[in-house]
This record gives C-alpha cells, structure tokens and sequence, in this order.
C-alpha cells in the first residue's frame, strides 16, 4: 500500500473510508508541499521582473547598450528551448531530482550573472540561468499533476494564480528597492536566498518513489527542436525592431526554423523515446487546450507589455509603480481563478470556463481598444477588469484539462508542451502587437507633429518619462496621441485572435475529472491517479 506522502490525495472511493483527521492531515501536507513548489515558481516569475528595473542601472556600470537586449533574449531562448527537455527527463528519471537539478542551475546562473563583468558575460550566465527556469515551471507543474488529481486541484488553484499576481505587482517595486538600496548585483543574488529555501523544503517534504526508464533520450529531437525554437523566438524578437520583417536574416531564420520543426515532427514518429510524444495530440481536449493556452500567451503578455505604456504615456502614471497599475487585471484574475477551482473542485464540471474565459477576452480587449486621451484611470481600470476575469478562467484550467487528457507517464511532456505553446504565444504576442503598435505610433507622430514626430520615433515608439518631459508641449500631447492610437490598434488586433479561442473553447469535450470526489455517473472515467 503507497505511503501516504506520495499519494497526497486519496483515491475515489476511498475517501469516505478514511477518518476525518487523516484527511485533514492529508491536505495539510499537501499545502506544505505546495508552499515549497510555490517558493521555487516564484524564483523564475520574479527574477524577470525584478531584473527588468535594474537594467539602466546594469547598462550604465557594464556598458554594451547596443546588446542590452540580448540580455533578456539569452535568457528567453534558453528557457523555451529547455523547458519540453526538462518535462520528458523528469518522466524518464523522476521528477524530484531532475526538479532539483533545475534549481541548482538556475542558481549557478544566478550568482554568475550576479558577478559578471561585462555585458558578454552577463548574456552568458543569463543563459544559464534561462537553462534552469525551463526546468521551474515545467517541474512545478508536473508534479502537481502527480501529486493532486485534476478533481481536487482546484482547491489549490489561487495559490498559483497569487504567486502569478505576487510577482507581477511586487516584482518591480522590489527590484527598485533593490537596484537602490544594496546595487543591481543583488538583483541576482537575491535569488541565492530564496532559491535555499526551495531547495531545502522541497528535499525535505516532496517525496516521489524513485524511478528510471531504460531508454535513450532522444539526442536528434532535442536538438531538432531547440534549433526551431531558437529560430522562432528570434524571428519574433528582432523581427521589426533589428531587422525589418522582408530582411534576409528573418527570411532564413523563418526558414531554419520552419525546416526545424517540420523535421522534429517526422522524427518525432520514428524516435524510440521521442521528446514530445505526437500520440498525445491524439486527444482532443489536449490539442484544443495548447491552442488556447497558445492565444492566453499573445493576449496577457502583449496586455502585460502595452497597458503600463499607456497609463504612463497618456494617463501620466508613475513608472516606479508599474506593477501597480496592473492590479485592476490581476486582482480580477486571481478572485476568478480562485472560484472557478473551487467550482470545478465541488461539481466536477470545466467546459464554462474556457467559454466564459473566452466570452470576457474577447470582451476585454475590445473595451481596451476603445481607450483614447480622455480615458480616465477608473474606466481603463474596469476594462482591464474584464480582461483579467477571462484570464482568471482560462490561466490554470488548460493545464488543468491538458494534463487531465493523458496518461500519467506522459504528466511531464504534456506539462512542458502547453507551457511551451504559451511562451511561443506570448513571444507572437509581443511581436505581432509590437510591430502592429510601432508603426501605428509613428505614423500618427509623423502626422501630428511633422518631421519632429518623425525622429523623435525613429529608433523606437516607447519614449521613457525623462524623454516625454523634455519634449515641447505640442510634441508630447502628439505622443499620447499616437500612443492611444497604438494601443488602439494592437487590442484590437487581440480581439480579434481571442475569438479563435471562443471558437476552439465550443469544441472542448467535458470528459470526467479523474480523482476523488468525481460524480458516481461519472462511472470508471473517473479512476483515481496516484504517484
């Protein structure tokens, strides 16, 4: 019979035999050994933000502000070519200890980054540290779906949705205190600490049966698909901004990339342990979801990137409160997410959320489209709401609903496959919508204020509040003018991408949860997951 700290949760059927006390010991180890996975997803999601605000600070001590951007491309190369490597070696070796790895590289990344003493090294050990990140996020995930079967996870859900609104808000406001107070190197190292207490409580309270499956990893895979990825991340990040999108460089990166990942496919069919095993996509609900989680990446990231723009720019908010500017959204987000688990705990039912989610997307984004110079904090504040009640159902039901569709040996790839398609979808988020808010930006600057519109946004659309406050009161009030106009435009184009969403969510089939608590009609659909 399992131990009871590797099956967290009881079977169905089971939980009506087991005393009140031992089921309320159960949920209590399992919400230490979330706090533990929480501690370690929070490494990855605040290290961006807190690094992001210490970047002018970084660029002024090391120099090669020409390459500053390769800071945060090294960085997110790493971390989407790793993470679908990362989900199938904890299927093949376990998930605690390739967990574990991940963690120690990132905090080896970390403390390097930390040290550096030039730009080049920075980029280097930036990458390092994007290695082990890819690993984070994908780990947490999967051993969640080990742990907690999909029926019970819901009661667990604003715990991740918090971490998400945690960094998001604090991140930056932390990283300034930091770069200020103590200098940008401690924006590194301030992970070392963390990342010690991750370490330490997932050793000491996360406990797996040990496992290893007798097969090669698939080396061709691997490599076929980082190179596609790489590839693709390049063409959305240089894309319009290095080069123009006609250039040759994209056109062969496009090509590499393309050529890549068609060749991945068909050496995923022939592979004896393929890294992304295509029988997954068999499943219907699996396939729906990673298109869905593909368009919540483009929607959020893209929001995430143009909303604090335009409450700076137009509504004169205060850049050292970025993260606050978006609590209206993840305030929503987190409240919805919240119940939408515990609804799906109590009633065994999820198909609403994608539907919903989708319906108040589409909705949101169309409200923020409608923003122009005399939009007041409150109103933008209420669109940004209905955004983030789409988000809210939608972030944690499609890995909820993907990792419900297969079977457990698969937990990990499948984990890693829909965080990777909503990376890649955030990356064509940023891009598309960037390029689409760019040249919106300087035509309405070259149209307002002349051949002064004109080299004010030659080089780049986003003007930082020092550039805005030197600029003549006729050349500012074009900007804001532009900016809206840019902003007008690229959540509209999202408006019109999250219908696809609507559309896919129609299609999603409500097969029974698996785990306890499931509905007896459920019948034998419904059989319990144990580690």
């Amino acid at each position: 019979m399992a131990d009871t700290t590797k099956t967290v949760v009881p079977a169905d059927g089971q939980a009506g035999s087991e005393p009140a006390p031992q089921e309320g010991k159960q949920q209590r180890s399992v919400r230490v050994v979330l706090f533990a996975l929480m501690t370690a997803m929070m490494l990855a999601m605040l290290d961006n933000m807190i690094v992001g605000t210490a970047m002018p600070t970084i660029v002024g001590e090391l120099g090669g502000l020409k390459h500053l951007s390769w800071v945060v491309t090294g960085y997110t190369l790493a971390t989407a070519a790793s993470t679908p490597i990362w989900g199938k070696l904890g299927d093949l070796y376990g998930r605690k200890g390739v967990f574990l790895a991940s963690i120690v590289i990132f905090l080896i990344g970390s403390m390097l980054s930390g040290m550096a003493q030039d730009m080049g090294q920075l980029i280097g050990f930036r990458a390092i540290q994007g290695l082990g990140a890819g690993g984070l996020m994908v780990g947490v995930m999967a051993i969640i779906g080990d742990l907690i079967p999909p029926r019970e996870r819901g009661k667990y859900q604003g715990m991740m949705a918090g971490v998400m609104a945690f960094a998001m808000i604090l991140g930056p406001l932390v990283g300034g205190s930091i770069t200020d107070h103590w200098g940008w190197r401690w924006s590194f190292y301030i992970n070392l600490p963390l990342g010690a207490i991750a370490l330490i409580a997932v050793t000491a309270v996360l406990h797996l049966p040990k496992k290893r499956v007798e097969a090669k990893i698939d080396y061709l895979g691997a490599g076929l698909l980082t190179l596609g990825i790489c590839s693709i991340v390049l063409v959305t990040t240089w894309g319009g901004t290095e080069y123009a999108w006609g250039s040759a460089r994209i056109m062969e990166l496009t090509g590499i990339g393309v050529a890549s990942l068609v060749g991945f496919v068909f050496w995923q069919t022939k592979a004896a342990a393929p890294i992304i095993p295509l029988h997954i996509f068999r499943s219907r609900n699996f396939t729906l979801m990673s298109i869905i989680g593909f368009i919540t990446g483009f929607v959020m990231f893209g929001a995430v990137l143009f909303l604090p723009l335009y409450q700076q720019s137009v509504q004169g908010a205060s850049a050292t409160n970025s993260g606050l500017l978006l609590l209206p959204m993840l305030g929503s987000m987190l409240t919805v997410s919240m119940v939408a688990g515990r609804v799906t705990t109590n009633s065994g039912r999820y198909k609403i959320f994608p539907l919903v989610g989708s319906v108040l997307m589409v909705a949101g984004l169309f409200l923020l489209s409608l923003m122009d110079t005399e939009t007041t904090r409150l109103t933008s504040g209420l669109y940004m709401a209905v955004l983030g009640a789409g988000m809210g159902c939608l972030m944690q039901i499609t890995m909820l609903v993907a990792q419900n569709s297969v079977e457990m040996k698969d937990m990990g790839v499948a984990s890693s496959s829909t965080t990777l398609f909503r990376t890649l979808g955030s990356s064509f988020g940023v891009a598309i919508m960037g390029a689409l808010f760019n040249n919106r930006v300087q035509d309405v600057m070259a149209e307002r204020a002349g051949a002064l519109g004109s080299k004010l946004t030659e080089t780049s659309a986003q003007l930082d509040a020092a550039s805005m406050a030197k600029l003549p009161a006729a050349a500012r009030e074009a900007y804001q003018h532009a900016v809206s106009s840019g902003t007008h435009s690229a959540f509209l184009l999202g408006s019109v991408v999250a219908v696809l969403s609507l559309v896919v969510a129609v299609f999603v089939k409500e097969v029974p949860l698996k785990g306890a608590g499931a509905p007896k009609s459920a019948g034998d659909g419904a059989q319990a997951e144990s580690v």
